[in-house]
C-alpha cells in the first residue's frame, strides 16, 4: 500500500488534469455512495465517513474531522482534516492511504471548476471569491484553469485582513470590502463560506453571471438568497444530494420557489450531454457544489494514475 502525502497530492493533481479526469469520471456509471455523520452541535465539531464503491473497479472511504475553531487556535491546523483509503474492488487489496485534507481541497475546487467549464461564459474575465479560508486559493486556481479568460480576481471576506492576505499571495487579485459592488462586476461568483444567512443577493446578479455555491452543506446554512435561486437556472454536482442537504436549495424547495423539476441536472448529465448547459450569454447559471464520496474516489484513482506515470518517467 502506498502512502501519499499532501505535497504529492498537490504536485500531482494539477487542475487542468483533474478537471478533465472528473469530466471523464462522469461518463461512467455512478459509484454507490453513503455517508455517516456524528456531530456535536454545541461546538460544531463533526466526524464523518464517506465510503464510495464503483463495482468491479475501485472502492474507497474518506474519514473526516471538522473542528471549526482550529484556525483561530493555530494557523497550521485547518478546520477540516481527513484521510482517504483506496482499495482494489476486484480483490479488496488496500492500494493507497492518501492525505485526505489535500485531496479534499483539490477535489472540491475541481468540482466547481468543472461546473464553471460547463456553465460559465467562455469570455468570463472577473472572478469574485467570497471567503478567504483554506479552500479559497484552490477554488480560484480551479476556476482559472476552467476559464483561462479570467484576468481579474476580487476577494471578499468577513475579516478584511484575511482577504488582503490571500490577495497578496494571488497574482492578479485584489481584496475588496464592498461585496455588492463587486458582485455587480463579476462574471463568476464563487462562495466558500460557513454562512448561515445569505451573503449574495439575487438582485445583485447581472445577466450572464455564473454563481458557484460551495458552502451551505447543511439545511441550516445559506450563501445566497431565494431571489438568486429563482433568477438562475440551477444545476448541482449531484442533483439528488443538493435537494437533501444544501441550505439554499432545501429552503427554496420548501417554500415552493423552486421545484425539483426546475433543477436542470447534474455533472453526470452535463458530461454525457443528456441535459443542456448554458443556453445564452445573458442567462444566470447556478452550480451547487455538494461534494460526495464518488468525487473523492474519482480523484484518488486519478492521483494513483499520476503517481504511476511519475514513477515511470
Amino acid at each position: 500500500m502506498q502512502m501519499i502525502n499532501a505535497d504529492q497530492v498537490h504536485n500531482l493533481l494539477d487542475f487542468p488534469g483533474l478537471i478533465e479526469a472528473l469530466r471523464r469520471g462522469h461518463l461512467e456509471s455512478p459509484a454507490e455512495t453513503h455517508s455517516h455523520l456524528m456531530q456535536d452541535t454545541a461546538t460544531g465539531t463533526a466526524f464523518l465517513a464517506l465510503p464510495a464503491w464503483q463495482h468491479g473497479k475501485a472502492m474507497g472511504i474518506k474519514v473526516v474531522t471538522v473542528f471549526p475553531d482550529n484556525p483561530s487556535l493555530s494557523q497550521d491546523t485547518p478546520a477540516v482534516q481527513a484521510v482517504f483509503l483506496l482499495f482494489n474492488a476486484k480483490d479488496g487489496r488496500p492500494m493507497a492511504c492518501i492525505d485526505g485534507t489535500a485531496l479534499t481541497y483539490r477535489k472540491t475546487a475541481a468540482d466547481s471548476g468543472l461546473g464553471s467549464q460547463f456553465l460559465a461564459r467562455e469570455d468570463a474575465e472577473t472572478l469574485l471569491m467570497v471567503g478567504a479560508g483554506g479552500l479559497a486559493p484552490y477554488v480560484i486556481a480551479a476556476h482559472r484553469a476552467a476559464r483561462p479568460s479570467i484576468r481579474r480576481v476580487l476577494i471578499w471576506n468577513r475579516t478584511p485582513a484575511k482577504a488582503g492576505q490571500l490577495a497578496a499571495a494571488t497574482p492578479g487579485a485584489e481584496a475588496i470590502t464592498d461585496l455588492e459592488a463587486a458582485a455587480h462586476e463579476a462574471d463568476i461568483i464563487s462562495c466558500a463560506t460557513n454562512a448561515t444567512s445569505p451573503l449574495i443577493l439575487g438582485e445583485w446578479l447581472r445577466p450572464g453571471t455564473h454563481l458557484d455555491l460551495i458552502g451551505s452543506y447543511t439545511p441550516d446554512m445559506r450563501e445566497a438568497d431565494e431571489t438568486a435561486i429563482t433568477r438562475a437556472r440551477v444545476w448541482g454536482d449531484t442533483a439528488a444530494k443538493i435537494c437533501e442537504r444544501s441550505g439554499e436549495i432545501v429552503a427554496a424547495l420548501a417554500s415552493g420557489a423552486l421545484r425539483r423539476g426546475d433543477i436542470i441536472g447534474d455533472l453526470y448529465c452535463l458530461a454525457q450531454q443528456q441535459c443542456p448547459g448554458r443556453q445564452s450569454l445573458d442567462e444566470i447559471t447556478l452550480f451547487k457544489n455538494a461534494g460526495g464520496g464518488h468525487l473523492d474516489l474519482m480523484t484518488a484513482q486519478f492521483l494513483l494514475e499520476r503517481l504511476e506515470q511519475d514513477s515511470n518517467t
